[in-house]
């Protein structure tokens, strides 16, 4: 019995000295002022709020270490795969209504703003478990290299509870403190939000519509350009040097550089040359301003080309009709 309280004791202070209370970090007392001047909050319950938050040194792990160091192959098949067609398949049999109203206002593709959400959450079903503020807090004030933009979005993690009237300390998602079903980070979630099942109220932590306008809002936003090509294979002339390819050209340009879209006419105006390591070696691709717009979402290639693949695989298994 006695072994047993001392190792409940101890995992009681394993826990509480991973998750210490925030309010000493530095920076903390300087940002209260600013958001007490700048927005009005009331600085008890601000102090209140901060004395609550927990430092996370799982989030500096968690961020420190991205899915997108995995080779290409481990880091596709993690999205690009039968259960997140099939999945997204019945996502788009039950929401078919709502992307298309979606497609429609905003231009972007349904079968993009499907991929978004079955790559960013499993559509909806893996939202994230770290509490936002613990994150949100831990990156700001114990994250050098990122701090200004995690301080931002503290900022606007604050400003949207108060707005949204969210109970800040109860709301989880992400490890970088993105929100929902579609991950919105908290300054995108007050930028690009909408309610788009006419509810009168925006919710992207439950409601499946919202989260669909906002994504195809949210990509608008950034440039999505209607009925424009993202990404298409490219053939390589030998005399390229790879040292030499990375900045955008317009398709006549690459052409005399020996390289051309492995398809029929492109109309794309001008294009990034990326390529992918595979089994057989390099993988090249044109992408373009679509393609850009994505990685917005995530500043990543392998993100962006993970939500092309999905979208074509699930483009291509509706027009053949398979099982859901």
């Amino acid at each position: 019995m006695r072994i047993i309280r001392f190792a409940i004791a101890f995992l009681a202070w394993f826990f509480a000295s991973q998750f210490a209370h925030s309010a000493a970090l530095p920076g903390i007392p300087e940002f209260v002022d600013e958001m007490v001047a700048r927005h009005q909050f009331k600085r008890g319950e601000l102090e209140n709020v901060f004395a609550r938050a927990q430092h996370r040194p799982d989030v500096i792990e968690a961020i420190s270490r991205p899915a997108t160091i995995k080779p290409w192959p481990e880091y596709r098949a993690a999205f690009v795969n039968p259960k997140r067609i099939g999945l997204g398949l019945e996502f788009w049999d039950k929401y078919r209504q709502t992307l298309s109203r979606a497609e429609k206002k905003y231009g972007v593709p349904q079968e993009i703003i499907i991929a978004v959400i079955g790559v960013e959450t499993l559509y909806g079903q893996n939202a994230g478990k770290f509490l936002v503020l613990d994150a949100l807090v831990t990156l700001a004030f114990d994250y050098p290299r990122r701090a200004d933009f995690f301080r931002g979005e503290l900022e606007h993690y604050l400003l949207l509870a108060r707005d949204q009237q969210f109970d800040l300390l109860t709301i989880r998602g992400s490890y970088a403190g993105a929100i929902g079903i579609p991950q919105f980070m908290p300054g995108s979630y007050r930028n690009y939000a909408v309610d788009f099942n006419g509810n009168r109220k925006i919710d992207l932590q439950h409601e499946n519509q919202d989260a669909i306008g906002s994504v195809a809002n949210y990509l608008k936003g950034y440039g999505w350009v209607r009925g424009e090509p993202v990404a298409v294979r490219a053939k390589i002339g030998e005399e390229i040097c790879p040292g030499e390819i990375r900045a955008p050209r317009s398709l006549a340009d690459w052409a005399l550089a020996g390289i051309v879209p492995d398809t029929g006419s492109i109309s794309g105006k001008s294009a990034r040359l990326v390529d992918f390591t595979v089994e057989e070696g390099k993988e090249f691709w044109l992408a373009f301003n679509n393609f850009e717009v994505i990685t917005r979402y995530n500043n990543s290639d392998f993100y962006a080309m993970s939500v092309f693949q999905l979208a074509g695989e699930l483009k291509a298994a509706r027009k053949a009709g398979l099982p859901k």
